[in-house]
């Protein structure tokens, strides 16, 4: 036996974890090390007794094509003072696998300096997760679990579009994605949704409840005109992460808050609170159409893996051997288009203050620019005639004029 590796999962699940996990066993168990899977993450990395099993290849060939994840998943980052070698010496490890996003990875580096500092030497590599596609790797190349999230969104999002056509009435649906609107454009995109709305279109607005609302109503109107009577808007619930604490209170919605007075969004419903305005606006308009909420969330992160992540999680695990054996650590394992593998490090990611700046949707790009002219339904100078049937001021449900995109 040449030592031990260990892996562990941090932060919420993406399909292929478990893909990562088999791949990164199966090739070290092949090779004679002992393979240790964490539970919970970094939580009891550091007690006196380690949640832990031992990963065979038995477990490992079960679970490669299965959704979740075998190892159970933490958000716990450790402080430095409690870090220990304990685990590490005892167990003889020469490897440390993490699964998960930039805190999970920069955490990893700390323990790595902890170790180094203390005459422990280990490497660690760093696999990178997200369903929010918002890891800035290099161009074209997804994170793990955003393809497989992004197909199981689009066939419960095809289902809402026809229970609208069904009902002739329309749905608000709200997609996961942090600061950025990768899911939620993705899955629009693809449903030819009439309406997106993501964080990065207002790069010359501020994001507000009012002009969220009028971008909706811009399509819902426009629809009108067209002589369809039903519809689906997506919108990000990234675009609540750059609202002031003082817009988010003016919804009137009920929060519970964090020690620090910020209001707690995990807590509620996004869907439900951008139906509930848009319900009350709809009715200053004396327009009567009906809308529901639809969330789009915790549905997507444990789904079977397509075989795109399959095989992409099955390199990328691979890979972790690869850049291992030849002496790499403190990185990103990356494969890119046709399954080279490389190294990419935090440092080379982070900002000035060491933060992984995230990677958003780009609206120069040419794809953005089709989706957002060409695909989606709203109002343009050319329906203000038509639409003050059922607005008085169609200028202020002009699509680019509520962005200043002109």
């Amino acid at each position: 036996m040449k030592g031990s590796i260990a892996i562990l999962a941090g932060g919420g699940p993406a399909p292929g974890i478990n893909s990562v996990i088999s791949s990164v066993a199966k090739v070290f168990l092949k090779d004679d090390y002992k393979v240790i899977g964490l539970h919970q993450g970094y939580k009891t990395l550091f007690s006196d007794a380690p949640d832990m099993m031992e990963i065979d290849f038995a477990l490992a060939d079960r679970i490669h094509n299965q959704g979740g994840s075998a190892l159970v998943m933490s958000r716990h980052k450790p402080k430095d003072t409690d870090f220990n070698t304990a685990f590490f010496v005892k167990n003889n490890i020469k490897l440390l696998v993490t699964i998960g996003g930039d805190d999970t990875a920069s955490t990893a580096n700390r323990i790595s300096k902890f170790l180094a500092a203390n005459n422990v030497s280990i490497q660690n590599i760093h696999v990178p997760k997200t369903i929010d596609n918002d890891l800035p790797l290099p161009d074209g190349i997804p994170t793990f679990g955003y393809q497989s999230a992004k197909q199981e969104g689009v066939r419960l999002a095809t289902t809402v579009y026809e229970d609208a056509r069904t009902s002739e009435s329309w749905f608000v649906v709200s997609a996961m994605g942090r600061e950025a609107g990768h899911l939620a454009f993705g899955i629009g995109a693809a449903c030819h949704y009439p309406m997106i709305i993501i964080p990065e279109m207002f790069n010359h607005a501020e994001v507000t409840f009012d002009r969220i609302l009028r971008l909706v109503i811009s399509s819902m109107i426009k629809r009108k005109i067209l002589g369809i009577s039903y519809g689906t808007a997506i919108v990000s619930e990234g675009v609540f992460h750059f609202m002031t604490d003082d817009e988010i209170r003016s919804s009137s919605i009920v929060f519970t808050f964090d020690e620090h007075g910020h209001p707690e969004l995990g807590n509620v419903s996004k869907a439900h609170i951008f139906n509930m305005l848009l319900q009350r606006k709809l009715k200053e308009l004396d327009l009567n159409i009906k809308s529901r909420p639809v969330e789009l969330g915790y549905e997507l992160r444990c789904v079977q893996p397509i075989a795109f992540d399959m095989l992409y999680c099955a390199l990328m695990g691979i890979g972790v051997k690869v850049l291992f054996d030849e002496g790499f650590t403190s990185c990103m394992v990356v494969s890119g288009p046709n399954g080279d593998i490389s190294a990419l490090y935090l440092k080379d990611v982070e900002d000035e203050n060491g933060k992984v700046k995230p990677r958003l949707v780009n609206m120069e790009g040419q794809k953005s620019k089709m989706v957002f002219n060409d695909s989606l339904q709203y109002i343009e100078p050319k329906d203000y005639e038509a639409a003050l049937k059922y607005v008085p001021d169609p200028e202020n449900y002009d699509f680019r004029k509520i962005l200043n995109w002109e």
